[in-house]
């Protein structure tokens, strides 16, 4: 049975609704379809899973994909209670729907206390004057490893 966009936006508040009320991370929900069809839904899990990855757009992700049997979400629309975060939004982008549809947007998320604009801060910084230490090292051991790949033929690209 197909639905309208509202309907599946309407699910993704419903899953970010859930999983505020389950104690089980922030309030946000996402959903993703195919066809028509609900491939995946779920809710933030941070807190409940211990993961700080565990985004609703991550946990979507990672059922639609398994459920599909691929890495590549082509012929899907995600549908998320809010503007995704810097870590959701390059997941997608990995992800390749075809559309994403946001309820609340990142000055929403703001105004109750979840502000990535750090994150985008951070992007801006140069390495050596990040709020958190990083420190290349063995660059010529680890990029053996990347001409390796580049010569190998029985890779699959994406």
């Amino acid at each position: 049975m197909k639905h309208d966009h509202e309907f599946f936006m309407r699910r993704a508040i419903e899953m970010a609704s859930h999983g505020m009320n389950a104690n089980a991370g922030g309030p946000f929900g996402a959903v993703i379809v195919k066809n028509g069809e609900i491939i995946a839904e779920g809710h933030n899990q941070v807190t409940s899973t211990n993961d700080p990855t565990a985004h609703a757009e991550m946990v979507v992700i990672r059922d639609a994909c398994k459920k599909l049997n691929t890495f590549q979400l082509t012929d899907c629309i995600i549908y998320t209670s809010c503007e995704p975060c810097p870590m959701c939004f390059g997941a997608i982008y990995w992800a390749r729907p075809k559309a994403v549809y946001y309820g609340c947007n990142k000055a929403d998320a703001k105004a109750i206390d979840f502000d990535d604009q750090f994150i985008y801060d951070e992007l801006e910084v140069e390495m050596k004057d990040r709020q958190i230490h990083f420190k290349q090292m063995l660059q010529e051991e680890a990029i053996e490893i990347f001409n390796n790949w580049a010569s190998k033929n029985d890779k699959t690209q994406y």
